[in-house]
């Protein structure tokens, strides 16, 4: 896959909710979880899609945050992949939102 033009990039981000760019190179964000077992859960769910896709990204766990950083290696940059596979982290996320509308 090839990188794609930041102007793409930037555009098709804005679309998303939450996601940072950074460096031009990474794609960031944080979800927060009602619990230290739900951030689990989700973080198992994203490993199985991962290693699927053969494309992994580096996840960290503070307790019920959860924080997703994904880049291409071989494309020194965003593809089209990682920007595929962000909508696919968000609608994992999906169940596990926290409603603060109440």
């Amino acid at each position: 896959m090839e990188k794609l033009p930041l102007k793409s990039v930037k555009e098709q981000l804005a679309e998303s909710q939450g996601w940072e760019l950074e460096d031009e190179k990474w794609l960031i964000k944080k979800y927060r979880f009602r619990s230290f077992l739900d951030s689990i859960s989700f973080v198992n769910q994203i490993a199985k899609l991962s290693e699927e896709e053969n494309h992994h990204p580096f996840i960290s766990v503070d307790f019920k945050v959860v924080t997703l950083k994904l880049t291409s290696w071989r494309a020194n940059g965003i593809t089209e992949l990682d920007l595929k596979l962000i909508k696919q982290y968000d609608s994992l996320f999906g169940p596990f939102q926290i409603n603060t509308s109440k």
